[in-house]
């Protein structure tokens, strides 16, 4: 076997992404409970319920689980509801909760990279119309100041929204998937200049608290190639994809201009608003055109052929998207980049060691050629309430017994724990813990 090893930059942040809702439990004034509560809208009508308890302190077990398995990072999001529990009011117990989490990382020696909105509104915001209503960003950046001058001792790197992209297209422009449940292309406009502005007003808040911050926003790429790079309409629809949910958001924040599915709009408040690049990759689609399709853009999305799959065929194994991905933003935007998520649900850790080893090895690549991607954030530390897949999707390291809260090891905690350690990705934690991935990474 070749004896080799990919060492990573000094100062590389390795850890495990989370997200409020998903983690903390009994979380009952936001719109996510609201739609749990709604029969039908998550899968097995299942609910977050206690999620991974961490409201009543287990984040501290988790915590050392991470430190203890060698991740010097962490990735969370604070709860807007929690903290600005109603328009005229705020909830400074809550305060003290993420300090004491904050300061949890800090004493673990963890850097936080703290999100301030991860899909999740207070419920009064949502009753008034939630993103669409012209006084959201105004809000937002109201809670923003509340929350980085009460945390700002403990961390300097913020997100400032997740996924506006997924939060719009599932929210306005989808299935029903996330609240509000829309098919509404003009809500879905209104709400992404509304984000945009909010994330704007945001920055500069930050920036006028906490000079030496560095803020960006973590944004969703997904992977479009023509299902047949011969025809012009396939072409097209994968083009038109990745122009509207991978771009149109971040390049607002390079030029001031909004353009999203047949509108447009200048928001010069945007330009020049994020220090680094959040970018969040899964999977990549092979995409058709097909006219009878235009809830996804009149096109029709498959795997790769030859892909591995995971669990339900939800995500497919294409480790060279993550490479393109961060060529992509390197080119486009020419900003540090942070990759904010990545990962598999895989309940019986069957792909998941190789898909971490092989999407790393995309990253160690870009970094070879000196292209600035200053830390890997893997999704999840533990098995969280994913959204409306409910807890039919198992993407922790750490397993989750929900009835329990027992959390089960997996194997992939320990290769982690060991990239994380060496600060590198070495053929014996390959052949020991990968092997599948062996003959890829280290051809002999």
């Amino acid at each position: 076997m070749p004896q080799a090893t990919f060492t990573f930059p000094a100062g590389f942040l390795w850890g495990t992404a989370t997200s409020s809702h998903q983690v903390e439990g009994s979380n009952t004034n936001n719109n996510w409970y609201f739609w749990e509560n709604q029969p039908g809208r998550i899968l097995n009508n299942h609910r977050s319920g206690a999620a991974c308890d961490w409201w009543r302190g287990r984040w501290r077990d988790d915590f050392d689980r991470a430190r203890e398995t060698s991740q010097n990072a962490h990735r969370l999001s604070l709860e807007w509801s929690r903290i600005q529990p109603a328009p005229d009011r705020w909830n400074e117990d809550a305060l003290d909760v993420y300090r004491e989490m904050l300061r949890g990382l800090y004493h673990r020696g963890m850097t936080p990279v703290v999100t301030l909105h991860h899909f999740s509104d207070p419920l009064w915001l949502y009753e008034q119309g939630g993103w669409e209503h012209p006084d959201a960003p105004a809000r937002f950046e109201a809670y923003v100041r509340k929350a980085v001058e009460a945390l700002r001792e403990f961390t300097t790197y913020w997100v400032t929204i997740n996924e506006p992209n997924v939060y719009i297209y599932n929210g306005y422009l989808g299935r029903g998937e996330f609240p509000p449940g829309k098919n509404d292309r003009g809500a879905a406009f209104r709400v992404m200049v509304n984000m945009v502005r909010g994330h704007a007003l945001a920055y500069r808040a930050i920036k006028a608290i906490q000079k030496e911050s560095r803020v960006g926003l973590a944004m969703h790429y997904r992977g479009f190639e023509p299902a047949h790079p011969g025809l012009a309409v396939d072409r097209w629809v994968a083009d038109g994809l990745t122009r509207n949910f991978n771009a149109a958001f971040l390049d607002a924040l390079r030029d001031g201009r909004l353009r999203f599915i047949l509108g447009g709009a200048r928001i010069p408040e945007a330009v020049g608003t994020q220090d680094f690049v959040g970018l969040n990759y899964y999977t990549t689609d092979r995409v058709a055109f097909n006219l009878l399709n235009p809830m996804e853009l009149f096109s029709k999305r498959t795997p790769p052929p030859g892909a591995p799959l995971s669990d339900g065929e939800f995500i497919a194994h294409v480790p060279a998207g993550m490479g393109r991905m961060i060529a992509w933003a390197k080119n486009r935007y020419g900003l540090p980049m942070i990759i904010t998520e990545n990962g598999v649900n895989d309940a019986n850790d069957r792909l998941r060691p190789r898909y971490l080893v092989e999407h790393l090895h995309q990253v160690w690549r870009a970094i070879q050629w000196n292209w600035p991607v200053k830390g890997y954030f893997h999704w999840s530390l533990v098995d969280n309430f994913e959204w409306e897949r409910g807890w039919t999707q198992r993407f922790g390291l750490w397993g989750l017994d929900v009835d329990t809260q027992a959390r089960i090891r997996r194997p992939s905690v320990d290769l982690y724990a060991a990239i994380c350690k060496e600060n590198a990705i070495s053929s014996e934690t390959v052949a020991r813990y990968a092997p599948d991935a062996l003959e890829k990474l280290f051809p002999g």
